[in-house]
């Protein structure tokens, strides 16, 4: 039990990505919270699923990117399990458009989703890890950051704003024995990306075109990216800071 008697928040995970980081860990020991906005059913079953598997955890609803609400999850946490050991900021949106058909409020929307909320929540939960001078901070960033993506500008800027809030927080709370790393994920194939392609033959398309780009010829799955957010959430990376990790199945060696 890797995470026995720990605490982790875990931004959006309700299902795909965030719904694999919180089974995982709360098979791990730790007790969980998983958090949501708007779906708040899969929520309560990714709860009801540790919790028949003899773990805790409970279910929050916050936009993540709102300072208040993040704030309230951050007391109902401690109100419920009286500490804060992990924080994994995985909540984001990711759409698609032509850069310069993208309106500025679609560029705000994106960034606040996607790298402002990283900054709330780790701004939130600091003084509870500052105090008991222990903690994870785990942020999610993009292949796509490495990669360039065409018609996802928005998106991989904020990825990569990611990448440099990740550096330059370690440096400032590394006195307080706090970590902060990020995970650079590839093409993970969730229920997510199945409903936005759609038809089989747009998958099969979709599919064959990221595995002739990775050096793992196969679709990387929630599976594969567990043990890297255990590692990073563990006590075996206690002196790992600042670094990003590529989960991609050797899409880019960076």
């Amino acid at each position: 039990m890797r995470l026995k008697d720990k605490v982790a928040i875990v931004t959006g995970s309700s299902q795909s990505i965030g719904k694999a980081i919180a089974l995982r860990f709360a098979s791990e020991g730790a007790s969980v919270v998983v958090n949501y906005i708007k779906q708040e059913k899969l929520a309560e079953q990714v709860v009801a699923d540790i919790r028949q598997e003899g773990g805790r955890a409970i279910s929050f609803k916050a936009d993540v990117s709102n300072e208040q609400e993040v704030k309230e999850m951050i007391h109902a946490t401690i109100r419920h399990f009286g500490q804060i050991d992990i924080l994994v900021n995985n909540a984001a949106i990711d759409p698609r458009k032509q850069w310069d058909q993208i309106t500025v409020e679609e560029w705000d929307r994106v960034m606040i989703n996607n790298a402002r909320s990283h900054f709330v929540c780790s701004k939130a939960v600091y003084p509870y890890m500052k105090q008991q001078q222990y903690g994870k901070i785990i942020n999610v960033s993009s292949v796509t950051f490495l990669t360039g993506q065409k018609n996802y500008v928005h998106y991989v800027a904020s990825k990569g704003a990611i990448v440099g809030f990740t550096r330059a927080l370690a440096r400032e709370i590394g006195k307080d024995n706090i970590t902060v790393n990020c995970i650079m994920l590839g093409a993970v194939l969730t229920e997510t990306e199945i409903d936005k392609l759609g038809s089989e033959d747009s998958q099969k398309q979709a599919s064959e075109k990221i595995i002739g780009l990775q050096a793992i010829p196969r679709r990387e799955l929630p599976a594969d990216i567990e043990g890297a957010f255990l590692f990073l959430a563990s006590h075996e990376s206690d002196f790992l800071t600042g670094q990003i990790i590529n989960v991609d199945g050797g899409w880019m060696m960076h």
